[in-house]
C-alpha cells in the first residue's frame, strides 16, 4: 500500500504548481531583456537599485557625507534623489513580481531551507553574510549577476563573462568547504 505525499501548499493555501519548463523560462526571460534593451536602453539588474537605496538612506541621515563622498555624489547630493533612476521601478517591480508568482503557484511560504547539519540560527547568519559579500563584490564589479550575465552577457562584453566565470568558479571552490552545511 503505497501512501501519497500531500501536495504542498503556500501561505495562501493555493496548491503547489509544478515550475516552468527551463528553455521556455530562458526564451521568456531573454524576450524580456530584449525589451528592457529595447524600449529603455537598459538591460536588467538589482546591485544598483540597492546601491541607491542605501544612499538615500545616508542622505537622510548624514546629507554632509553624501556630498563629500564621491561615489555616493554621483547618485545623490544637491539636489539629486538616488531614487530617480530607471533602476528603482524595475528593482521594486521584480520583488513584486516574483511575491505575485510565488503566490499565483503555491510557492509563498515562510520556512528556513536548509540541511539537516545546520541550525535555522546559523542559515540565517551564512545567508546574510553571503548576501553582504556578494553585494559588495558586485559594487565591485559594476554590477550583480542580473546586469553583468544577462545585459553584459547579452551585448558580448568580455568583462561580464569573465565575472560570470570568476562567480561560478569562486562558487565551485568554496562549495567544498561548506557542502558539511547541506549534507
Amino acid at each position: 500500500m503505497t501512501v501519497e505525499k500531500p501536495t504542498p501548499k503556500g501561505l495562501f493555501g493555493r496548491p503547489e504548481k509544478p515550475y516552468v519548463h527551463p528553455y521556455l523560462g530562458g526564451a521568456i526571460l531573454g524576450i524580456v531583456l530584449f525589451l528592457a534593451l529595447f524600449l529603455t536602453g537598459n538591460g536588467l539588474g538589482s546591485s544598483g537599485a540597492t546601491s541607491r537605496l542605501v544612499t538615500q538612506v545616508q542622505d537622510w541621515i548624514s546629507p554632509a557625507h553624501v556630498d563629500q563622498t564621491p561615489y555616493l555624489l554621483k547618485m545623490a547630493g544637491g539636489d539629486k534623489n538616488p531614487l530617480d533612476d530607471w533602476i528603482i521601478p524595475v528593482f521594486f517591480g521584480a520583488l513584486l513580481g516574483g511575491f505575485a508568482s510565488g503566490t499565483i503557484f503555491g510557492r509563498t511560504r515562510l520556512e528556513t531551507t536548509k540541511g539537516p547539519n545546520i541550525s535555522d540560527r546559523t542559515r540565517w547568519l551564512m545567508a546574510f553574510l553571503g548576501g553582504i559579500l556578494f553585494l559588495y563584490g558586485a559594487r565591485m564589479a559594476r554590477g550583480c549577476t542580473s546586469g553583468q550575465a544577462l545585459t553584459g552577457g547579452t551585448t558580448l562584453a568580455a568583462g561580464s563573462w569573465l565575472i560570470m566565470f570568476a562567480i561560478f568558479g569562486g562558487a565551485y571552490a568554496v562549495a567544498y568547504f561548506v557542502r558539511k552545511f547541506w549534507n
